[in-house]
């Protein structure tokens, strides 16, 4: 199991929880961006820069991931197309998509992204608080558990 991470929007406390876990499991952890990143030095950890550009970074992390990674991620869409690879997607406030909920929030999304398109104003996302660190965290740690149990 590999971890990848959407890293250009993700919040630096989710990075540094994904640094120590890295670290901790010896999972190997790639930060893909459009930008360069520092990174810990680690034999567990890279990061992957892409150029700029829409997608650029999506793109490049459903071409390497692989069935049983997992993909930490907010954008949705990019959720969807690793889950259909047999991939896992966690958001960096500790949601867990999956294929029984990915198509309702893709279509939620949809909606929403329809809804400001034509000019209504929906709101941005809550701050990211402590709360939502620590729904990561837990959310991480259940499922590294899980996959290192004998047939997990």
């Amino acid at each position: 199991m590999q971890i990848w991470v959407d890293a250009d929007a993700c919040p630096g406390v989710i990075k540094e929880i994904l640094y120590r876990a890295a670290t901790r499991h010896a999972l190997q952890l790639t930060l893909v961006a459009n930008q360069w990143l520092r990174v810990p030095p680690s034999p567990h950890i890279r990061c992957v820069q892409v150029a700029q550009g829409f997608d650029v970074a999506d793109s490049h992390i459903v071409d390497h991931v692989a069935a049983g990674d997992l993909v930490i991620t907010a954008d949705i869409p990019l959720a969807a197309l690793v889950i259909d690879k047999q991939a896992f997607a966690i958001n960096p406030r500790g949601e867990f998509y999956s294929a029984e909920n990915i198509r309702q929030l893709l279509d939620m999304r949809n909606f929403m992204d329809g809804l400001r398109s034509s000019g209504v104003d929906t709101g941005g996302p809550a701050a990211f608080s402590q709360g939502d660190r620590q729904s990561f965290a837990n959310q991480l740690d259940r499922f590294i558990a899980q996959r290192r149990k004998p047939g997990g």
